[in-house]
């Protein structure tokens, strides 16, 4: 939806491709560092909207300890059930580990632009998302001062070249048009399995915090 909007420039993944990789490229600049990876989104934001999607397989010390980039960015957060998301996560990863569930770090990251900006970060859920796109993305727009541009809401499917390099994990998106849910959302890997079970413990409290400060549209309140 950020690409097809047009007036952002959007840069995919640039932590974990950094921490997966041990570099990245930003805008036709390689960085080797957190550090150089920070100042090159702010150099980038002179001239630019910018807006980054990531994830949290990795931990990011350098972005927690960057007080001034967690309360300088506009940050927001996409959670998903987490037996979909253990689920989907393994059948492209069996060596899934616990730490690279994310959920734990994804709070982390929560807290720590909370703490820094003084802020409420908007949180979306990925089942509140499919369901009501127009009316979350409205929201959510509303919230981060940006235009609701309902034409965005949906696009033409192909591999996007920022995405080539981990393009596995993006065949489902790349197929997509819009918003919907995952034809694959049952996840019985989690009943055959104890150490995904195990991991959904060890991440559905913190799941669960994020949830209860999920966006929710004005009129859908109870």
């Amino acid at each position: 939806m950020m690409i097809e909007r047009g007036d952002f420039l959007v840069v995919h993944e640039p932590f974990s491709h950094l921490m997966d990789f041990g570099e990245t490229t930003i805008h036709g600049s390689q960085v080797r560092s957190e550090r150089e990876l920070i100042d090159a989104l702010y150099k980038l934001s002179d001239s630019h909207n910018v807006f980054f999607k990531d994830t949290t397989d990795f931990h990011y010390p350098g972005l927690i300890a960057d007080t001034s980039f967690l309360r300088d960015a506009t940050h927001t957060f996409m959670i998903r059930d987490p037996r979909a998301a253990i689920a989907s996560h393994y059948r492209l990863n069996p060596g899934l580990t616990c730490a690279e569930v994310g959920f734990a770090r994804l709070r982390e990251i929560y807290d720590s632009v909370t703490a820094a900006s003084g802020r409420t970060a908007v949180v979306l859920d990925s089942d509140d998302l499919v369901a009501d796109p127009a009316g979350l993305i409205a929201e959510y727009c509303r919230r981060t001062g940006i235009p609701f541009l309902p034409e965005a809401l949906s696009w033409s499917p192909g591999m996007v070249d920022q995405w080539q390099r981990t393009s596995r994990w993006h065949v489902t998106a790349s197929a997509s048009k819009a918003f919907v849910g995952d034809r694959q959302s049952e996840s019985p890997e989690l009943d055959q399995c104890s150490r995904l079970r195990d991991y959904l413990d060890h991440h559905l409290p913190h799941y669960q915090a994020l949830w209860a400060r999920r966006l929710v549209r004005p009129t859908a309140r109870t």
